[in-house]
């Protein structure tokens, strides 16, 4: 039987659909309020998430971050497995202040933190360049590489990838990735700042990066999801078109100041459109 234009396009919709239930939806600790909180999971399946993005907290009076507790890690594993509801990721958010690219501190705080995501069995540590720690030129992208190259072998022993979520395009997100040669490290993806931080059109860049150099999603826009800039059908129409897996996870703010609300909201929204 001759298959006919709308019998193709029919069966790519249909193929678009398959390919977005193999994503699930997650959600940062820190947007439900509780950073670095055990009590964090239990609020995540409360809402309907089916994984939780862990963050490591700054670092203590003594030097190490607030992760580093092994008391606090047995606590979120104790939870994760009481409730099936699986660590996904953890979240550096240190290197906000000590920077990859000029600070050896953030090299040790970098560490700490493959090894607090092993303990977790989260899987995926974002290291985060944002701010004074962006990459904002070549030099930086280059001083960059050495630090990523050491942390990507520490993360091969431990069996984690590091999720380089950054505001560079996906061009010198390659361009590093090649430089590194490891392939424990990945990109961490997020919409809301390509489309508002550095303009960039998401979809078309993640077709670019492909399947194999992304390991996990943020999506967020200004306010809820799909009201603002971010094109969050499209951004999902490329993962799909990719044959990509895993989580994307919730970075959304709370216009109305009510947390449960507005995540629902952003939730029932994503779900809709998977």
């Amino acid at each position: 039987m001759p298959l006919t234009r709308r019998s193709f396009i029919t069966s790519a919709s249909l193929a678009a659909v398959a390919q977005r239930a193999n994503v699930k939806i997650g959600v940062m600790d820190g947007i439900l309020g509780k950073a670095s909180e055990p009590a964090s999971v239990a609020a995540a399946g409360r809402l309907g998430f089916d994984g939780l993005q862990v963050t490591l907290g700054r670092p203590t009076p003594e030097g190490r971050l607030v992760m580093a507790d092994p008391e606090r890690q047995a606590a979120f594993v104790v939870e994760s497995k009481r409730l099936k509801l699986p660590l996904v990721a953890t979240y550096i958010d240190a290197l906000h202040a000590n920077c990859l690219k000029n600070d050896s501190e953030a090299l040790r705080y970098a560490a700490e933190g493959i090894e607090i995501t092993r303990r977790i069995n989260a899987k995926i540590l974002m290291l985060v360049f944002f701010g004074k720690c962006a990459l904002e030129n070549r030099a930086d992208m280059d001083a960059v590489t050495g630090p990523l190259r050491e942390l990507a072998r520490e993360a091969e022993r431990a069996n984690i990838t590091l999720g380089f979520e950054n505001t560079i395009r996906a061009e010198d997100d390659l361009r590093i990735l090649d430089q590194v040669r490891s392939k424990s490290l990945q990109i961490y993806y997020d919409i809301g700042n390509a489309t508002n931080l550095y303009n960039v059109d998401p979809a078309q860049e993640i077709r670019t990066l492909g399947r194999g150099r992304i390991c996990q999603f943020h999506f967020k826009d200004r306010g809820y999801l799909g009201e603002g800039k971010v094109d969050v059908r499209s951004a999902l129409d490329a993962i799909a078109s990719i044959g990509w897996k895993g989580y994307i996870v919730l970075e959304t703010s709370s216009p109305s100041k009510n947390i449960d609300a507005d995540l629902t909201r952003n939730r029932s929204y994503l779900n809709g459109l998977l």
